[in-house]
């Protein structure tokens, strides 16, 4: 089985989050960068994990720099056997997919498999924009992922439930909490991780559709009111005045 996983990177959560050219990119001054999680701990990991029992390759795909290379090489060191970077940094989803789908679209891979988003923006965009750019079926947010055949058989959460699909190979699927559990990386896999090869390809040609225009910082959040069991009136008065709740 020949699988594909989308890497990016992320700010470490104990990260400042501060912003830069009038609010319009982040600041990454002193910013701790991973590999973000739904990525690594679901997609990747649930990667391997079918890598293991049924046999094949595992390479992940990103868009970055060159300070991209740690986040791959972690990737390698968990297991991926190969890893490409598209030399371009966006922050538009569409480009995103079109970048990969440019790679991917004549590789034949069986399985490509994304994290249901990142944490630092939360889009959930690229999945579904890849899998039109590939013309290929897509489930998202799946929790569980076998194989049998050429079948992946994926189940997904739903509002108040669960829902279990099939789908034909090959497929995109986006991953969340439940799919797999996050690996630590060993010495063996660190070491050889330095000599996997990973290679750098020139982006295509496109036009983003969406740019940044602000980012905001939520309000600061106030302090507690602490309140005693008699005072009713007054919680009324601040859940509906200040909370605005009822």
């Amino acid at each position: 089985m020949k699988i594909l996983v989308c890497l990016s990177k992320a700010p470490d959560t104990t990260s400042k989050v501060a912003f830069t050219e009038n609010d319009s990119k982040f600041l990454e001054d002193k910013v701790t960068w991973i590999v973000n999680p739904y990525d690594e701990w679901y997609a990747l990991v649930r990667a391997l994990e079918l890598k293991e029992s049924l046999g094949g390759t595992v390479t992940t795909i990103s868009l970055g720099g060159a300070d991209y290379e740690p986040i791959i090489r972690k990737a390698f060191a968990i297991g991926a056997d190969d890893g490409v970077r598209i030399d371009m940094i966006a922050n538009d989803a569409s480009v995103v997919a079109d970048q990969i789908a440019a790679y991917a679209n004549d590789k034949g891979f069986d399985l490509i498999l994304c994290g249901k988003e990142t944490i630092d923006y939360n889009g959930s965009q690229v999945g579904s924009l890849l899998s039109a750019a590939l013309d290929m079926p897509y489930i998202s947010l799946a929790t569980k992922l076998n194989i049998n055949g050429n079948t992946a058989e994926v189940d997904r959460e739903i509002e108040g439930g669960k829902e279990v699909c099939e789908v034909s190979l090959p497929a995109l699927i986006s991953c969340q909490k439940g799919m797999s559990e996050a690996r630590i990386p060993n010495m063996k896999g660190i070491m050889a991780a330095r000599t996997k090869p990973l290679q750098v390809v020139a982006p295509i040609a496109c036009e983003a559709l969406t740019e940044v225009v602000k980012f905001e910082l939520p309000a600061a959040k106030k302090g507690c009111h602490y309140l005693t069991a008699d005072q009713m009136d007054e919680l009324v008065r601040l859940l509906h005045e200040e909370a605005k709740v009822i």
